[in-house]
């Protein structure tokens, strides 16, 4: 559920017409609802075993405010780079709530991590693995960690967006997990206390996800047999979000949840989830302007002020996005819906059924609050999307658009120009 809904005949966000934002804001504007946030946190985590850490991946939604509005509620972080663990405390999810996945960790992030005594470091190679307890060690610390395993299970989603397959590169290979914990023992650096499993994202089927819980608890069971004390397992995110209005919904956080914990019943340990899709997707919008409607030797354009650099997954997954017109009016056109970007990829959508466009219409990108503004660049000189969080009837600019000249202020000549 999210909400944004059509009152009189025009869209809004919560108890805000989103043509009063566009007034107001400008064009193009990613625009958040405070109630989708927490309803979505609220309904995962309850169904949750009580004291599970439901740790905000922050990498599908960094704005400050939403990761605000989330650690108000309890939330932890999910990050992949130190800034995002800056991110994350500045909006004030202590370090105790933070775990750090990534493939590529360097020895700046692994020490900051370390001095600023985050919960978790998820782990995913044998050379980050040492380089940690080098590091731990030099300091006289302890690094809490889990081993990333990968458990070779297909999630069946989009080949860029899976990472639990043995083709992927991500995590420890299952076959070898068992022989890097036990080296992990010895470790003067190391308490490596947790499993951490994570298989992709947009995953529409619980079994996928399923099969890897079990392979999950196996690894803890068996790492038990040899001594180990694992007291935690992190079972990463991936449950997905309908796209489309009229395709089947995917599983409901609640019956992930009971899945979840008929699993890992009587297993006794710490739960942890890195949800990010599942919370921020439903819960934004991108709001953009038709600046013109050019019709074609034998198509019709529709061409908006907001481009690929604004919202770029159609051009990196061919992802589907429902498009709505703010103020809808006139009979079903098709369109083909594009943006101003000198690319040919600047494509939203082909042959897309929508209700008459004309030039100044206002149309909003549903379910744009996961992977959207983060991905956002300045591609061909252009300002990222400003960022907007509604609460009821009051609504905030929480990221600002950027003038030209504060574009250019980081540049400088070189010296013998």
């Amino acid at each position: 559920m999210n909400h944004f809904d059509y009152r009189d005949g025009e869209l809004f966000a919560e108890d805000v017409p989103l043509a009063r934002i566009a007034v107001d804001v400008g064009t193009p504007t990613y625009i958040y609802s405070t109630a989708t946030l927490k309803r979505h946190y609220s309904v995962l985590a309850d169904g949750m075993p009580k004291g599970t850490l439901i740790a905000f991946s922050v990498k599908a939604n960094g704005n400050l405010s939403v990761v605000k509005t989330l650690a108000a509620m309890g939330a932890g972080a999910d990050i992949v780079s130190e800034g995002e663990m800056r991110r994350a405390m500045a909006a004030g999810i202590p370090p105790s709530k933070i775990v750090f996945s990534g493939v590529g960790k360097t020895a700046r992030e692994l020490a900051y991590g370390l001095d600023k005594g985050i919960h978790q470091f998820n782990i995913e190679s044998e050379p980050e693995l040492r380089l940690l307890s080098e590091i731990a060690a030099h300091k006289g610390k302890r690094a809490s960690v889990a081993l990333r395993v990968n458990p070779d299970v297909d999630a069946k989603t989009h080949s860029k967006i899976t990472t639990g397959t043995s083709e992927n590169k991500f995590g420890v290979p299952w076959e070898q997990a068992e022989e890097l914990y036990a080296a992990a023992a010895h470790m003067p650096g190391i308490d490596a206390c947790a499993v951490d499993m994570h298989i992709g994202s947009q995953i529409t089927d619980l079994g996928p996800l399923a099969a890897a819980t079990d392979k999950a608890v196996e690894m803890v069971r068996r790492l038990r047999a040899q001594g180990l004390k694992i007291s935690r397992l992190d079972l990463g995110g991936g449950l997905g979000v309908p796209y489309m209005v009229d395709q089947e919904p995917p599983p409901l956080p609640s019956a992930y949840a009971q899945m979840i914990r008929e699993r890992v019943q009587g297993l006794d340990v710490d739960l942890i989830l890195e949800p990010g899709r599942l919370i921020v997707a439903n819960a934004g919008i991108l709001l953009s302007r038709v600046i013109y409607v050019k019709h074609g030797a034998g198509r019709t354009f529709a061409i908006l002020d907001a481009g690929m650099n604004d919202l770029i997954r159609p051009a990196l997954y061919d992802a589907w996005h429902d498009i709505q017109p703010v103020k809808p009016d006139g009979p079903l056109t098709a369109y083909d819906v594009v943006g101003p970007v000198c690319e040919s990829t600047d494509l939203f959508a082909k042959d897309r059924e929508l209700p008459q466009l004309r030039g100044g219409d206002l149309v909003a990108f549903m379910t744009a609050g996961a992977y959207g503004a983060v991905q956002g660049s300045t591609y061909n000189a252009r300002p990222l999307a400003a960022e907007v969080l509604v609460n009821g009837a009051q609504f905030a600019v929480v990221r600002r658009r950027l003038d030209y000249e504060e574009m250019m202020a980081a540049e400088r000549f070189a010296p013998w120009l």
